[in-house]
């Protein structure tokens, strides 16, 4: 008797062992029901594979979006010439990407994170960033020039509102919220950008 109560829970404490061993396997436990059997696709691990993906995507696409749009916008209201528009976002693409990834990957080594964590995510960051950057490199290049600012804007909100709807949907919770406040601090963005950009005009000689 005096075994039984010392083995039981144990037992109780091994099933929830197992069960975690189990689903960081993808597979069902031996006495689970066929209902509850494990969908990796769902509930294991790529859903979380996925996840941190995403996060790591969503800070370096967001840092891009914003500070192309603010650059441009900005320039554009003080009338900076399209050569320094470009070099100003190519340096958006390329050395703020590269100082912002070293950045990432010097706090998530004081975090003590694992070395191969800590380097996918700065790469990441990295090409996650680049490609939005010179999407705005194309529009000033190809665009004229008084469409750019406006053209900008309208493409910095379209990915604002693309990836909180992304995010929304991986969270599991109602989109529209989340888009509203992006969408409410680019509109900020904008209208500060502009207004530096014109009392930049006006007053600096």
């Amino acid at each position: 008797m005096g075994f039984w109560l010392i083995a039981r829970p144990m037992q109780r404490v091994r099933r929830p062992v197992a069960a975690v061993r189990h689903l960081a396997r993808g597979i069902a436990p031996a006495n689970a029901s066929p209902g509850s059997r494990v969908d990796s696709m769902h509930e294991g691990l790529v859903p979380d594979a996925f996840r941190v993906t995403l996060a790591r995507c969503s800070f370096g696409s967001t840092a891009a979006i914003v500070t192309s749009v603010g650059l441009i916008v900005g320039f554009g209201a003080a009338t900076v010439s399209r050569p320094a528009l470009v070099s100003a976002l190519f340096s958006v693409a390329f050395a703020d990407n590269i100082s912002d990834s070293l950045s990432i990957h010097i706090y998530q080594e004081s975090e003590n994170l694992e070395e191969r964590a800590a380097f996918r995510a700065t790469v990441t960051n990295f090409f996650a960033r680049l490609p939005i950057a010179l999407s705005f490199v194309s529009l000033v290049l190809l665009l004229p020039r008084r469409l750019v600012s406006l053209a900008s804007a309208l493409w910095g909100l379209l990915l604002l509102g693309t990836l909180p709807y992304v995010l929304a949907r991986a969270r599991k919770v109602r989109p529209l919220w989340e888009i509203l406040t992006h969408f409410g601090v680019a509109v900020l963005i904008v209208l500060v950008s502009r207004t530096l950009g014109l009392w930049i005009n006006t007053h600096v000689h």
